[in-house]
């Protein structure tokens, strides 16, 4: 939750103090201030200033952040701030934040900004003469705003802290932004609990007012309540999706949590609300209570089985046989050695029986033997192979594969089906999330090839054409992105300065295939 700062309402040309600790340094004359601010920052007395300011001097100092700093630094060009745009949550909440801000850029010639997480500024607003001003100074779409790269500042400072901040003319490290001042307060979101931009107000100092601040923590707070509800709708449609995988337990304690560690459903109660370490595909899981558990993904979740006082999980005594459904649950995806649960116990497949449940899966109807043998060996194919394979697969799955046509009696959830579904509602980062490789990769069978190189195909133009930095990174740690010079050199242009991921792109880039 975002704390307010609220500063008291004076008239510029004054100084200032803050509500909650009087400034001991505040002075009458603006003049004065400035004064006193820049002498504090020559001889690098961070006693000078109002405590938030201080601390920021210092680790602005730290930084080795130059005073005589003209502007800036450039991290996106023209041609790649779109794709460090176009994935970023706050962009679809872009024309509420302009409509709450507007009135104040543009009647009192103020500059609105909107950054990510790292203080790079995606878009900003604002009269043209103070967006001229702005541009000397680097204030303008694609440039960064963190303390690292320019010191104290109302963005930067904002991201370090945590929560909103004024700053004002000399409070700032470098003297270019003498001119200036800005208030900016961090937007978290709430799946993840990162803070994942900011919202920024700036003018010259004779333009903006520090009440200010509370404006951009409305508009802060109003962006995580609409990116809650976005999440709050994500949730019942998850929560729909995995209680099969619940129920599936038959009586068996366990949970479902998201990707980023939120409980979405399951017991025990009292743990809802809590944020759980973000689970890992079959990686042990610490819970609340100290215990460790298994994380299974279940497409977009993770089934979290609760082990009971022993240290394993917890027995079926509350089981109502024939209440539910069976649930297959299929693992096909970038995987060597593909696997099903049946209702939560884990079932190796051949390949050839993992072809067959992949089929079935994508024909909820069913096939025909004939049919079938087409799909699995072409016109080689022969209908007695496919009755014999049946029979084998049956010693598995037992009356789940029935007859006329063959077909699966049971709920299924598939990954490769997870992730078409995703793709088809445009979610993008979900869908990589769970792309964990291409489908049965060693399958030879021609739908199979056919089903996998759609899949590929489809998803890679998706992250390419709507992904941004973080699914195209995602991407690349995949199979098949891991050696994609297009998304790899795409990467290489949206990647600021300074991550450390560009590391391993310009390596892969640099390695002959």
């Amino acid at each position: 939750m975002i704390q307010v700062l609220v500063l008291a309402g004076v008239p510029m040309g004054q100084g200032f103090t803050t509500t909650a600790r009087p400034n001991p340094h505040a002075c009458r004359d603006a003049s004065e201030l400035i004064r006193r601010l820049s002498a504090a920052q020559e001889a690098a007395d961070p006693a000078a200033a109002r405590p938030p300011i201080s601390e920021s001097w210092r680790r602005s100092w730290h930084a080795g952040i130059d005073t005589a700093v003209s502007s800036a630094p450039l991290v996106y060009d023209r041609d790649t701030i779109a794709d460090a745009r176009v994935s970023h949550p706050l962009g679809r909440h872009l024309p509420m934040l302009r409509g709450l801000l507007r009135r104040v850029a543009d009647e009192t010639a103020h500059l609105m900004v909107i950054t990510d997480g790292q203080g790079h500024a995606l878009w900003t607003d604002g009269p043209r003469q103070v967006r001229y001003a702005a541009e000397q100074v680097g204030l303008n779409e694609g440039f960064c705003w963190s303390e690292g790269s320019v010191g104290t500042n109302g963005i930067g400072t904002a991201l370090a802290t945590g929560r909103p901040e004024y700053v004002y003319s000399a409070e700032h490290v470098a003297r270019v932004l003498h001119r200036w001042s800005c208030a900016g307060a961090p937007v978290t979101d709430p799946d993840s609990g990162a803070v994942i931009g900011c919202i920024d107000v700036s003018a010259t100092v004779d333009a903006l007012h520090p009440a200010t601040l509370s404006l951009v923590d409305a508009a802060a707070q109003l962006a995580e309540a609409h990116l809650e509800m976005e999440m709050r709708r994500r949730d019942e449609t998850l929560r729909e999706r995995g209680m099969r995988h619940l129920r599936a337990l038959r009586g068996e304690r366990g949970m479902l949590v998201t990707p980023t560690g939120r409980l979405l459903a399951g017991e025990p109660a009292e743990w809802r609300g809590l944020r759980l370490p973000a689970p890992a595909p079959g990686a042990h899981l610490l819970l609340p209570d100290g215990r460790q558990s298994i994380a299974e993904p279940v497409g977009e979740l993770f089934l979290v089985r609760l082990p009971g006082p022993s240290g394993v999980p917890s027995g079926g005594s509350g089981s109502r046989p024939g209440a539910v459904r069976p649930l297959l649950t299929l693992s096909l995806l970038g995987t060597e050695r593909p696997h099903a649960r049946l209702d939560g116990r884990r079932l190796p497949l051949s390949l050839r029986h993992a072809e067959i449940v992949a089929l079935l899966a994508l024909h909820p109807r069913g096939l025909n033997a004939d049919r079938l043998s087409l799909e699995l060996y072409g016109d080689a194919g022969n209908p007695v192979t496919i009755r014999a394979e049946i029979h084998r697969l049956r010693a598995q799955l037992g009356e789940l594969v029935q007859a006329k046509p063959y077909r699966l009696a049971c709920e299924v959830d598939a990954d490769f089906l997870a992730v078409r579904r995703l793709l088809d509602e445009g979610d993008v980062a979900s869908a990589v999330r769970l792309y964990r490789g291409e489908l049965l990769p060693r399958s030879d069978a021609p739908a199979i090839r056919i089903e996998r190189d759609e899949l590929a195909v489809r998803l890679r133009r998706q992250v390419l054409d709507h992904g941004g930095t973080e699914s195209l990174w995602s991407y690349a740690q995949t199979e098949p992105g891991r050696d994609d010079i297009e998304v790899l050199q795409r990467l290489d242009s949206v990647l600021p300065p300074g991550d450390p991921r560009r590391v391993t792109v310009e390596t892969r880039l640099d390695t002959p295939p």
